[in-house]
């Protein structure tokens, strides 16, 4: 079972938040997180997409995968969304930082089994994957469904730290002729790659055209 983690904003401070509001929407604005947890005294941290639902973060993965059965045995974990929006640029490397927005979330992930709501998951991460899609997609078969591990773990116990704008240079370094700033950074979707053997006739769909990360 989990150990209680240790939640305390010990530097940075006013950085720091429990704001379950902002938690969400940082879990909302992200594609990918980082699951950490430990086996046999070796640590590991593996990248997942995910998705939230209500007041809980949707993993999903192979039912064969170790992980998958590590974590639907209770195995404790620290799934991490970071978001990068600038890399801060000060008059001294020291002073140098960047922008982000993050969220750790600490737990024990709990196996979706029933049928409506495993399928119901695995929907709305799809959606949040790539928004439009699902609407043209086959549904999943049961075979599909059941070669799949779906997993939610709790928003509940989690710490937040969000760092923006400029940097703060020390009076001694006002002076220098240096530029000093921040240099805002986003992802950006490319031009659609069609599969080898997709049809001439078929053309992206308007969702896919259109869409960005914001």
């Amino acid at each position: 079972m989990l150990t209680q983690p240790d939640m305390r904003f010990r530097r940075l401070r006013k950085k720091g938040s429990r704001d379950f509001a902002l938690a969400c929407k940082i879990v909302d604005a992200a594609r990918i997180c980082h699951v950490g947890f430990c086996r046999e005294n070796q640590p590991y941290v593996v990248p997942m997409a995910l998705a939230r639902d209500g007041a809980g973060v949707l993993l999903h993965g192979s039912i064969a995968s170790r992980l998958m059965k590590h974590l639907a045995g209770g195995l404790p974990c620290c799934v991490t969304v970071t978001l990068l929006d600038g890399l801060v640029l000060a008059r001294s490397a020291f002073n140098s930082s960047m922008n982000y927005r993050c969220v750790m979330i600490f737990g024990n992930a709990l196996p979706v089994t029933e049928a409506g709501a495993k399928i119901r998951g695995l929907e709305i991460l799809t959606a949040h994957l790539m928004p439009g899609r699902l609407a043209e997609l086959r549904p999943s078969t049961r075979k599909e469904l059941n070669a799949t591990t779906l997993l939610s773990l709790p928003l509940k116990s989690y710490t937040v730290k969000v760092s923006d704008g400029p940097p703060d240079d020390p009076a001694r370094d006002l002076a220098a002729s240096i530029w000093a700033g921040v240099l805002p950074l986003r992802m950006k979707a490319g031009k659609p790659q069609p599969a080898p053997d997709l049809a001439a006739a078929v053309a992206p769909p308007k969702y896919l055209r259109n869409w960005t990360f914001d």
